[in-house]
């Protein structure tokens, strides 16, 4: 059952290298200050490891634990934990400059919904043909864009033109 230690995990048994440790059974109460065989022997007779907890410390710290359900344990709290994170995601938003208001107002619904989901919003406006010729009115309808969603989200990324689109990043305050 002995195994060598990993580069972050316990020490087992023998890879305790101090002669002498504190000693800590599997109740969590302190039996004093030991020599590391004595130890060893006597985490045998419970049928348990020796497991060093706080190498640092001044004698290291090893308490009696059985291993395998250690590393179980841990491998659950693992995958609880990656279960339970929120992962952000860049939904995206496409308009054009002369987008009529029933337009807006659904675009801007989604923008909403998306927010209180807890994702950033990409908000893209595409020019064609001779829109590029009025590039302000794109700016004014992200600034527009911007002070609808003042309440909710910030300016991640402020407006840009990237070819023939200007894009704006916004994220959940």
């Amino acid at each position: 059952m002995n195994t060598p230690p990993t580069k972050s995990g316990p020490r087992y048994d023998n890879f305790i290298q101090s002669d002498k440790v504190r000693v800590i059974d599997d109740q969590g109460e302190n039996l004093g200050v030991m020599y590391t065989k004595e130890a060893i022997e006597q985490a045998a007779e419970v049928g348990l490891n020796l497991v060093e907890v706080s190498p640092n410390a001044d004698p290291p710290v090893c308490k009696f634990l059985d291993v395998g359900k250690y590393r179980f344990e841990a491998q659950k709290k693992a995958n609880l934990a990656r279960k339970s994170q929120k992962t952000q995601d860049i939904k995206e938003v496409k308009m054009r400059p002369n987008i009529d208001t029933h337009d807006y107002d659904v675009k801007m619904r989604n923008v909403f919904k998306f927010i209180d989901n807890g994702d950033k919003v990409k908000v893209t406006l595409r020019f064609r043909g001779r829109e590029m010729a009025h590039q302000n009115l794109g700016m004014d309808l992200l600034k527009r864009v911007q002070d609808d969603t003042a309440e909710v989200a910030k300016i991640e990324a402020f407006p840009r033109l990237e070819g023939r689109q200007m894009l704006m990043v916004l994220s959940p305050k």
